[in-house]
């Protein structure tokens, strides 16, 4: 009896101790606001993975196909693989579960960033396309950001467009619009593309730079991309940078740290988990103004203005 008792008591233990690993495993990560992910083109649904890490955005390859639809993957659009049904519908269902919010302590939108990639170039197809997205926007409209009659109103989630179709002429005659256009420091000050059209200018590290990571960063790039970000700051935009250096993840953590203390709003990296553990330890800190709004039906949260 007494070998009966020890045995199930020692059952127990085991049990509690394996119910409580899956629990701290569950936990909610904290929201990360400068992480975001690079979602390659042979990925096969990214987002729960971006999610569950807390990261706070992706940028996703899309494809116009048939039905107007948008299809992630390469070759030829399959059944299913559709934006809609792998990113848009999962990722409002969960901020309506939520109550507006992708998890409990989310301050910035979640940055979606719809990039247009595939060999077509035909642009009646690909306004056709984004004028589909628009739609598919629109039917979640109260957890999006939009600028309305030239007013950006942050939401739960902020939509780019991006890649090779150029929708800026379309967007800029929307007097309510869902979406926004992709930019880059060349924006930084042009009248024809105003923060409330472009509110994020990014650009591919190796576009500028040429420090991979391995050395001490040089002097005069460090301070090209100080004065960048304090430039775009000032022009009431935020920064994403991707197209980072692939050696190590040393390396890349060493770039990850200067792009932090530059204040880049928003790091992006196809290495999920690396980067989520970065910014969990070393996060990028600039004060975001909150932007609060008088509570519409049905209410949307108060998020920092951004892109």
């Amino acid at each position: 009896m007494a070998t009966l008792l020890g045995g199930l008591a020692g059952l127990a233990g085991a049990t509690g101790a394996t119910t409580l690993g899956i629990a701290v495993a569950r936990r909610p990560r904290p929201y990360l606001p400068a992480g975001h992910a690079l979602a390659g083109e042979r990925a096969v649904d990214p987002l729960p993975d971006v999610l569950r890490r807390g990261l706070a955005g992706i940028s996703v390859p899309v494809r116009p196909g048939p039905h107007g639809e948008l299809y992630l993957g390469p070759g030829i659009p399959r059944p299913g693989r559709t934006l809609r049904r792998l990113v848009l519908s999962p990722l409002f269902a969960r901020a309506n579960a939520r109550g507006g919010r992708l998890c409990r302590d989310q301050r910035v939108p979640f940055r979606l960033v719809v990039e247009f990639t595939g060999p077509t170039r035909d642009a009646e197809t690909l306004l056709r396309a984004y004028r589909m997205l628009d739609q598919q926007l629109r039917d979640h409209a109260p957890l999006l950001s939009r600028c309305v009659d030239g007013r950006l109103d942050a939401g739960a989630v902020t939509v780019t467009v991006a890649g090779i179709v150029d929708a800026r002429e379309l967007l800029a005659t929307e007097r309510e619009r869902y979406a926004f256009a992709d930019g880059s420091f060349d924006d930084i000050g042009a009248a024809a593309a105003p923060p409330t059209l472009v509110p994020m200018v990014s650009e591919q590290w190796t576009r500028r730079f040429g420090w991979d990571g391995c050395e001490p960063i040089p002097a005069e790039e460090r301070h090209l991309l100080h004065a960048l970000v304090r430039s775009a700051h000032e022009d009431g935009r935020t920064v994403r940078i991707s197209g980072l250096p692939s050696g190590s993840r040393r390396a890349r953590q060493a770039v990850w740290t200067e792009l932090g203390e530059a204040g880049v709003d928003v790091v992006a990296d196809a290495d999920y988990v690396g980067l989520a553990r970065h910014l969990r330890r070393h996060p990028v800190r600039r004060p975001l103004p909150v932007v609060r709004r008088p509570s519409p039906q049905p209410r949307r949260p108060d998020l920092a203005q951004t892109s």
